[in-house]
């Protein structure tokens, strides 16, 4: 056996090499110590700063009540008791300033209260136009009321997703609610679905609840909305000029016009029974449609409105449409105008998820869903705008731009949680801008205030079962002002388009045949009339016919088409001044 010696092996350092990183590691070990204690130092420092301020604000007058002068906004301007408040200028709040705790209350409950109404007239049209019972609007009300308030809050507090440039989310008090686009389309397509026996009708010839034709809008709004999240990456500059303000402008006044006659309808008693013999019954009364009782209801709730424009203070001014409704439900209640049984007979509590659906696609609404999506993505720029300015924040620039790419990417995921959760898609809206300009509060602890609210008032169903259980009149007095206030914002965002020759020709030809429609909904029905039997031929006619029906959707199309081929005038003559009044008669322009 040979041994080697070891003589010959050099030594090896292993223990040398170990003590010298145990050394490292030990000054690691020290530094990272040092580290820890910094940190735990800011962390305990942040934290007791924290607690402090919390502290403070729960348990101190300045934190719960603040300077603020809180009889401006509960003082009704009447004279003499408006008479120290006419020049009064309230405090400005930025979007992070803290407020008082009684502050944020009132001015989330004001602006979950001006909110409300525009919320929950989408879902109750919407169970209107596919004939559900109180139960399933009821339902549909509370999934549309806890969808807007988590897109509320999301918009509201703006959150960067992760690694990339981009957000969900404006960071500022602009909220979110259901669009009534929407409704413009369910009102074309329900009756193909009654005519085609997929929606049913009893013996009697009433119509039951279309809960096929539901399921094919969910599902459908599931596979489209993603056209949405698109549009969210592209840069506003470039939206603003393949959709300009003559699109969603014209978009707005037709909409407005063609909502109004199912407010009128409900006006007069209920758009179902507005050509039933045995006329309609709201509460304990059964009048043929347009009666004097039902058409009083309305003018009542619609003089209120007015009224509290004129008189209220300036938290009522704000939510003058509530107001109103409030003072016609009480006269409809104490007449007998009110039934109540839905009411007692709602759950005490709802959520979505709690009713099924069979969902579908129907190649029907593919076209006009991916149009209305395509829109809402480029309409609430404006919004948005109106909103940062309103907060005193730049409305240019890459912040601003990053804003807008946020409150496109929520309305978008707001739509997705409305398709999956049993809602209606999501939008941006403006109509609290009103009061952030009134109460000078551009705070966004209002804003998750009022988003706590509307979660909490859909998780209550005795209130959705509230509103689904209106009169009719008193519902139609209140949409009339309401569809009357989307044609005044649509006016307003055509009034920022020059007025040459070339743009009055383009919204005469849009609005024109916009408004033909509208009187005449019917008119393009017998023009392709399909008898093949493709179905995917069937679908895609369908849709175009869905597209032609809907006024608003066509009108704007037409506006979106002209605006892309007509080239631009090169002379200045035939725009308008300063003031906005033609120079030449606007027809002999045109012709």
């Amino acid at each position: 056996m040979t041994t080697t010696s070891n003589t010959n092996i050099p030594k090896r350092k292993p223990i040398e090499t170990f003590k010298m990183k145990s050394e490292d590691l030990s000054d690691d070990k020290d530094y990272c110590h040092e580290i820890s204690k910094e940190t735990n130092s800011d962390f305990k420092s942040i934290s007791k700063k924290l607690l402090s301020s919390f502290w403070k604000q729960v348990s101190t007058r300045e934190g719960w009540i603040g300077e603020y002068n809180y009889a401006h906004l509960f003082t009704p301007d009447i004279w003499p008791f408006n008479k120290n408040f006419e020049n009064y200028q309230p405090p400005y709040f930025g979007i992070n300033d803290k407020i008082p705790i009684l502050l944020t209350i009132i001015l989330g409950l004001q602006h979950c209260l001006t909110l409300i109404i525009s919320l929950v007239s989408v879902p109750l049209i919407m169970g209107s136009a596919l004939n559900f019972d109180l139960k399933q609007t009821q339902h549909l009300v509370t999934c549309t009321l806890i969808t807007a308030g988590i897109a509320s809050f999301a918009q509201i507090t703006r959150f960067h997703i992760y690694k990339t440039p981009y957000y969900v989310g404006t960071g500022l008090l602009s909220v979110v609610g259901p669009t009534f686009d929407v409704l413009g389309i369910v009102y074309a397509y329900a009756p193909k679905q009654y005519a085609k026996g997929l929606c049913e009708i009893d013996s009697d010839g009433n119509y039951l609840p279309c809960m096929h034709g539901y399921g094919a809008i969910l599902g459908t709004m599931l596979c489209t909305v993603w056209i949405q999240v698109l549009v969210a990456f592209i840069p506003p500059r470039y939206l603003k000029k393949i959709f300009p303000n003559m699109v969603t402008g014209s978009l707005l006044v037709l909409l407005s016009v063609y909502l109004a006659g199912n407010g009128m309808k409900n006006w007069g008693g209920g758009s179902g029974c507005m050509d039933s013999s045995a006329g309609c019954t709201i509460g304990s009364y059964t009048e043929p449609w347009g009666s004097r009782r039902f058409i009083g209801l309305g003018v009542l709730t619609f003089t209120s409105i007015l009224i509290v424009n004129f008189i209220g203070s300036p938290l009522m001014k704000s939510s003058s449409i509530i107001f109103g409704l409030i003072i016609g439900c009480m006269v409809a209640a104490a007449c007998g105008y009110w039934d109540a049984s839905g009411i007692r007979s709602a759950p005490a509590a709802d959520f979505m998820w709690t009713e099924n659906y069979t969902y579908s696609v129907d190649g029907t609404l593919v076209l006009p869903f991916l149009l209305m999506f395509i829109v809402e993505g480029i309409s609430c720029i404006p919004d948005i705008l109106a909103t940062a300015e309103a907060s005193h924040q730049e409305v240019d620039g890459e912040t601003f731009q990053s804003r807008v790419q946020g409150g496109i990417m929520c309305d978008a995921l707001g739509s997705l949680l409305g398709a999956v959760g049993g809602g209606m898609p999501m939008v941006s809206q403006a109509a609290n801008n009103g009061v952030i300009l009134l109460t000078g509060c551009a705070s966004r602890r209002a804003g998750w205030f009022a988003a706590f609210l509307l979660i909490l008032l859909g998780l209550f169903s005795k209130i959705a079962a509230t509103f689904c259980s209106l009169p009719s009149p008193v519902f139609g007095g209140m949409q009339i002002f309401l569809f009357g206030t989307m044609g005044i914002a649509g006016i307003k965002v055509l009034s920022t388009v020059p007025w040459t020759r070339r743009n009055r020709f383009i919204l005469t030809a849009g609005l024109g045949w916009g408004f033909s429609g509208c009187v005449v909904p019917g008119w393009f029905d017998l023009v392709i009339n399909y008898q093949g039997s493709n179905q995917s031929l069937a679908g895609f006619v369908e849709g175009i016919e869905l597209i032609v029906e809907t006024p608003f959707i066509f009108g704007a199309i037409i506006v979106f088409i002209l605006n892309l081929l007509m080239p631009e005038d090169t002379q200045s003559g035939g725009t308008c001044s300063n003031n906005g009044i033609a120079e030449r008669d606007a027809t002999s322009l045109i012709v």
